[in-house]
């Protein structure tokens, strides 16, 4: 299994709140229905507002797929719903899950 996280880092809560109610009401949905089996947000811990959403994809050659042919529109939607303007800043991982 594959592990692909997406972190977001806020510095609005209000903006923060909209983000998650979008991955809850579509973003996680449609990801899932581009390969992934599974999806969850984590609120961080901490004075800061930070988020990571965690896919769980079947494979690699699934992971490879969603990112050549999904991945793309997919960030492009999130980031014209949320400009990077409005205080967010995203990092990505991937891991193979070996335990």
């Amino acid at each position: 299994m594959i592990r692909y996280t997406v972190r977001c880092e806020f510095t609005d809560d209000a903006v923060s709140q909209r983000w998650v109610d979008w991955l809850r009401d579509e973003h996680i949905q449609d990801v899932i229905d581009a390969g992934a089996s599974s999806g969850e947000i984590i609120r961080i811990d901490g004075d800061q507002i930070v988020y990571e959403v965690r896919y769980g994809f079947p494979d690699r050659s699934i992971f490879d797929s969603y990112i050549a042919n999904h991945a793309p529109a997919l960030r492009d939607e999130g980031l014209n719903r949320f400009p990077l303007e409005l205080g967010l800043s995203y990092t990505r991982t991937v891991g193979e899950v070996v335990g």
